[in-house]
Formats: C-alpha cells, sequence, structure tokens
C-alpha cells in the first residue's frame, strides 16, 4: 500500500512537470513573478537631435518586468495574452518613462541649497567649504545622506553620479544608504589638497590610499560605482592629479568626475595655476585624466578644440542649468555640443543647482537656449524640444555615464529602474493638458510645469519606493 502511494505520487509530480514545461513553451505563458504596469508608456533609443525615430510611445501599453528585468513592452491589445499568472498593476492615464538619471550633484551641499548672492568661488568660500567641514562625523553624514536619497527617489531620480567630501566617512555613508535602496550610484571622496581650508585639505598620498580603499571597499559592489574626484584643477596639486590619474590606470572601469569651466575668473585663475596648459581643459589632458568614463561638470565655456578632445576619447560633459543660472555662470552652448558630437547629459548640481527635480531642471534648461537666440549671433541656435529634453533626462544621462546598457530604457534585458508620472498632478497641469494635443505638448508642459508632485511612484529594479 505504502509502494503504490509513493508511486501515484511520483506520477503525479512527473504531469506537473509535464505540464508546466509545456506552459513554458507558450510564447504567451507568463510567470507568475512577473508584473505588467499598464499605462502610456514612452522611452528613447536614440538621440532626438539625431534622428526622428528615437523614441517609441505605445498609450495604454503594457511594461513587464520580472525578477527586476524588462522582459518587454506590449501594446494594449497583447495585455490580455499575456496576463496568465502575471500581476497587473493599473497606471492606465499615467506616464510610465524610465527612471530619471542625474549626472552631476553634491549631496553634501543638500543642506546648503538656495544660499544666496554669490558667484562659483566667493560661493565655495561662503557656503561650502564650511558646510561641508561637518563631513568627517559619519552619523552627521549618515543623516543628510538619507534625506538626499530619499529626494532623489521622491523626484523620479533613480542614479546618479555624486560628489562626497574630502573625507571618506561621506562616501561610507552615502553608499550604504544607497545599497540598502539597491540604487544604481557612482560616488567619490573629494581631492582636494590646495586652495581650500586647511580643515578640508588631504595630500596627494591619502588622497591616493583612502580612494583605494573607498574602491576596493565600494566599486562594483551591487548596484555601486566609485569616481575618482578631484574637486576642480585650482585646488589639486600636479602631484594630486598625477595620483588620481595613477588610480584610474590601476582600475580602468572607475570614473572620473571633476568640474571644467564653469565660470569665467575660475578658467583665469586655472591659467595662473597651470601655464603650461593650452586651456582648461588641457589640464585634465596633461594629467591623463580626460579619458573615456570621465565626466565634466558644466563646461560653458569650452572652445571647439576642447569638445572636439572630449569626442575623441569619449568624455562627458554634465549640463546642469539651474545651477548655471543661480551663480550667474553662464549659458552652455547645448547645440555646438552636439554638432561636435560630445555626449552630454542633464544635471541638477545641487547644492548651487536649486531644486532636486529633473523636471524644473529640464525647464531652466529650455529657458538656457532661449536666451542664447537673443544674445550676440546666434540666430542659428535650435529650441530645445522637450523629448530632447526628456532624453538628457533618460538615456542621454545613462549614455553620459556608461550605464547605457543597464539603465536608461526599456530595452529587454535592462533593469527596471522606471517612473510613473501623473499629468494631472496639480490643478494647473490638469487644467493645462485638457489642450495639450500632441506628446510632445504634453511633454513640454509637463517640464514647465512639473515637480515632485507629479511623480506618481519611483520604482527601483521593479520595487515600489
Amino acid at each position: 500500500m505504502v509502494v503504490e502511494t509513493l508511486s501515484l505520487s511520483s506520477s503525479i509530480k512527473s504531469n506537473i512537470v509535464k505540464l508546466f514545461l509545456l506552459l513554458s513553451a507558450s510564447s504567451n505563458f507568463v510567470y507568475a513573478e512577473t508584473t505588467i504596469f499598464q499605462g502610456d508608456i514612452l522611452h528613447f533609443t536614440a538621440d532626438p537631435a539625431k534622428t526622428s525615430k528615437a523614441y517609441e510611445y505605445i498609450e495604454n501599453g503594457g511594461l513587464i518586468v520580472k525578477d527586476g528585468i524588462i522582459a518587454e513592452i506590449i501594446s494594449e491589445e497583447e495585455i490580455s495574452k499575456k496576463q496568465r499568472g502575471a500581476e497587473i498593476v493599473d497606471y492606465r492615464g499615467k506616464l510610465i518613462l524610465p527612471g530619471f538619471i542625474d549626472s552631476h550633484i553634491h549631496y553634501p551641499q543638500t543642506g546648503m541649497i538656495a544660499a544666496h548672492g554669490e558667484q562659483l568661488l566667493e560661493w565655495l568660500k561662503e557656503y561650502t567649504f564650511p558646510t561641508e567641514s561637518k563631513f568627517s562625523d559619519k552619523e552627521h553624514a549618515k543623516e543628510v545622506a538619507e534625506f538626499f536619497i530619499s529626494q532623489l527617489l521622491k523626484n523620479g531620480t533613480t542614479s546618479a553620479l555624486v560628489f562626497g567630501t574630502v573625507h571618506p566617512e561621506s562616501v561610507d555613508a552615502l553608499f550604504e544608504v544607497a545599497q540598502r535602496e539597491n540604487m544604481r550610484l557612482i560616488a567619490g571622496k573629494v581631492l582636494m589638497d590646495r586652495n581650500a581650508p586647511e580643515y578640508l585639505q588631504d595630500t596627494p598620498e591619502s588622497a591616493y590610499s583612502d580612494s583605494k580603499k573607498l574602491i576596493e571597499r565600494w566599486h562594483n559592489k551591487d548596484r555601486l560605482s566609485y569616481a575618482i574626484t578631484p574637486r576642480f584643477a585650482p585646488t589639486s596639486t600636479p602631484e594630486q592629479l598625477k595620483q588620481a590619474a595613477k588610480l584610474l590606470d590601476e582600475y580602468p572601469d572607475v570614473y572620473m568626475h571633476t568640474h571644467v569651466s564653469e565660470n569665467k575668473d575660475e578658467i583665469n585663475w586655472v591659467k595662473s595655476l597651470f601655464p603650461e596648459a593650452n586651456s582648461y581643459l588641457d589640464v585634465y589632458n596633461i594629467y591623463g585624466l580626460n579619458r573615456d568614463h570621465s565626466v565634466f561638470a558644466h563646461g560653458i565655456y569650452l572652445d571647439d578644440q576642447e569638445m572636439e578632445s572630449m569626442a575623441s576619447v569619449g568624455s562627458a560633459i554634465a549640463f546642469c542649468p539651474t545651477s548655471n543660472l543661480f551663480l550667474g555662470s553662464g549659458l552652455f552652448p547645448l547645440n555646438r555640443a552636439e554638432e561636435i558630437n560630445v555626449s552630454v547629459g542633464l544635471g541638477t548640481d545641487v547644492g548651487a543647482g536649486t531644486s532636486f527635480s529633473m523636471l524644473e531642471t529640464m525647464d531652466e534648461a529650455y529657458k538656457i537656449i532661449q536666451l542664447q537666440k537673443s544674445i550676440g549671433n546666434n540666430t542659428g541656435v535650435k529650441t530645445l524640444s522637450p523629448l530632447k529634453a526628456f532624453y538628457l533626462a533618460t538615456l542621454g544621462s545613462a549614455k553620459a555615464l556608461d550605464i547605457d546598457d543597464k539603465v536608461g530604457s526599456f530595452e529587454k534585458g535592462k533593469e527596471a529602474d522606471f517612473i510613473v508620472i501623473d499629468l494631472k498632478s496639480t490643478d494647473l497641469m490638469k487644467f493645462r493638458m485638457k489642450s495639450a494635443r500632441t506628446l510632445e505638448e504634453k511633454l513640454f508642459a509637463l517640464q514647465v510645469l512639473g515637480d515632485d508632485r507629479a511623480i506618481h511612484s519611483t520604482y527601483i529594479m521593479g520595487n515600489r519606493k
């Protein structure tokens, strides 16, 4: 009797396995752990400035996510065929986009956002350096990191390239929070051994050793990556810049993150400190820091030769419009960067930047280009289209950070970092959307009128935050 029961159990198991294999072979079968997010799906496949076929838009479509990975985008008609065994999350009437990617931001400056009244160099002395001095305290750094990460997620930003401070504790605190949230985040300790308060200076030797330890501890751990981070050329000696290049040679897949050509006084200062260099960017060329995986914030006053140098090695510029306007730094020539084929991402640059919102950052980017059209001999400047603006905030920034193989679009196999946007999140937006006839009109109204209230939900690897 016992033998017969065991035989029957084995038979049942065999039939179950056969049924499972049969269902698996069906193209319409979706496993139970799969989720279909239904709504208006939009993502970019190329730069809208270079092709008219740069995006995919499916009204009331389905974004299929399995185990945190993009499996497929489907039409409304296909949802009924694919829904068996899947959970369906209903976001009909809302816009589903890849998560925003911030290509340049300072998390230690969160507490000094909206500090009044100075241009770059004075602003650093008056506000930035005293604020950053507090980050030798790990508990303080952790408190700010918690708030910083929560603000990114609240604003729909799922990845970012982030400045720490000179203190290793600042980087540890940030990475600990980002790791807990499973974010794809790139960050690094600031290198700064001159022209700054003594309490914020390191040395070439400590910059190298501290950075090396942090790389070993954090780089490529889960979704985290490390960036060698000289603040900018004036605050590093040649010896320290050489140490930065040494680290990049030893760890060729880490990033290099710094500033370039943000402010005219800054540029003149660089000329006096590095008379052997032909230009500001040439300082980084001389010391081997302009290379693939290098990201330079601002680049407002780069000339054609400097941009061509960047294009030739595959480095990128982070366009930071709210910061550039707030500090009165200048207007970034996006059209010229496009013509020379320099990779450009969008950055908030908090705390000189005035908002964590990439929507508000896109709004200010539009205004910067509009201003250029009325200044000097700039009649050929092209208005920033809403398609290009949203590209810069998603796939464009992913390309600038060399993570477009992982995030930035809904290509099959990419990580499922995405956001759900409510186009009627405020009374004004709801009223405006009544007369928006096309996708581009809706996107433009969103970037001009939207803020964190428009971000209905933020998902990291398919999990809602």
